[in-house]
């Protein structure tokens, strides 16, 4: 922990708590591939540490959306009962994958986000209407999101906000809302498991979480403040960028890990 690493895992908190509070999400897209390829963390550390990251980031992110009135409080916790069982899946399979394959999946996952922000046409009136197969589909949902929290170190808010968007028609606002909400257990449950597989930098996580802490509310108001589409753009933009960063990573050699 030289200074330049703290000051590096500060700036990086910085960046991650705007995006968290302006998509709805909890920032692993940026932490996991800054981690590994700039700090040059082992990958399945740095999924560890971003869950760690994650939380306080996410917490800050509720609570700016709930002042804004955008939290679906019953959808939210809809999807966080899926998101809890599937991050403790997404752990346990983060420990027998290979770093490529697990990077692999960053990847395919990043693109596949990328085409639904693009595709997404966003309706800020949109709430949520149930029934008992919306409820079997949100469930569906969040433990796919929660796989992904788990084995990717994201959030997850990257797949159910463009899904909520587009499968259910709920307002982007709304959306980033309830993903949010649904984050917080399924991020805990995540982070559980890999503090039990010993694959958390503690210290590293504390840093840019606090520092994401900062930032959250600014991306909150960003988002309330912007239209819906030039946001979206925006986040693929991000994701492409991520994509090619991590591609480049896989290509090459097994590098050697910093702790």
């Amino acid at each position: 922990m030289t200074s330049s690493r703290v000051a590096a895992l500060v700036g990086l908190g910085l960046v991650a708590g705007l995006f968290s509070g302006l998509f709805g999400v909890g920032g692993g897209l940026i932490i996991v591939p800054a981690l590994v390829v700039a700090l040059r963390v082992e990958h399945k550390l740095a999924v560890g540490t971003s869950l760690m990251a994650i939380v306080p980031a996410c917490t800050t992110g509720i609570v700016s959306y709930a002042v804004s009135g955008s939290v679906d409080w019953y959808l939210g916790l809809v999807l966080a009962a899926g998101a809890v069982v599937g991050a403790q899946i997404g752990s346990r399979l983060l420990a027998v994958l290979s770093r490529r394959v697990a990077q692999t999946i960053f990847v395919l996952f990043a693109l596949t986000m990328a085409v639904q922000m693009l595709i997404v046409v966003p309706n800020r009136d949109g709430l949520m209407v149930w029934s008992p197969w919306r409820v079997v589909g949100l469930v569906a949902l969040s433990l796919v999101a929660g796989t992904a929290a788990g084995l990717l170190g994201i959030g997850g808010g990257g797949i159910v906000v463009p899904v909520l968007m587009f499968g259910f028609g709920l307002s982007d606002l709304v959306a980033k809302g309830a993903s949010l909400v649904m984050m917080l257990p399924g991020v805990l449950s995540g982070l559980v498991g890999n503090l039990r597989g010993h694959r958390v930098l503690v210290r590293a996580g504390l840093i840019i979480g606090l520092s994401a802490v900062v930032t959250g509310p600014v991306g909150s108001w960003i988002a309330h403040s912007i239209p819906p589409k030039v946001a979206d753009i925006l986040f693929a933009c991000y994701l492409v960028f991520v994509c090619v960063t991590m591609t480049r990573e896989i290509l090459r050699r097994e590098p050697e890990a910093k702790r």
